[in-house]
């Protein structure tokens, strides 16, 4: 079975603000059985002109796994937290490569 990826950019306007939604949000990714593989960090564009101010990818054992995270109950309470404090949060999920038997 593929995992499913959550890829994350973002731009954070109100850091203060913010720190609330990083502090709830990964209980809410842990009891979906998801992980962070990235969280911020250093970066740097190597090919194009996308230039994301931050990332993040997460990782979880299926697509329907991650999907069902987004839709759920705990995430979307957790969601309401970063509401007015970004200049833009997008997300796409992707399903992976499923590992070679």
């Amino acid at each position: 079975m593929a995992f499913g990826y959550l890829i994350v950019t973002m731009h954070i306007t109100d850091p203060e603000r913010y720190k609330q939604y990083m502090a709830e949000a990964p209980a809410a990714v842990k009891a979906a059985g998801g992980e962070y593989l990235v969280r911020g960090g250093k970066q740097e564009t190597l090919e194009g002109d996308w230039q994301p101010h931050r990332v993040a990818m997460l990782r979880f054992p299926s697509y329907e796994q991650a999907k069902a995270f987004y839709d759920g109950e705990h995430y979307t309470r957790v969601r309401k937290l970063r509401e007015g404090c970004t200049d833009y949060f997008n997300m796409v999920l992707v399903e992976g490569v499923a590992a070679p038997v």
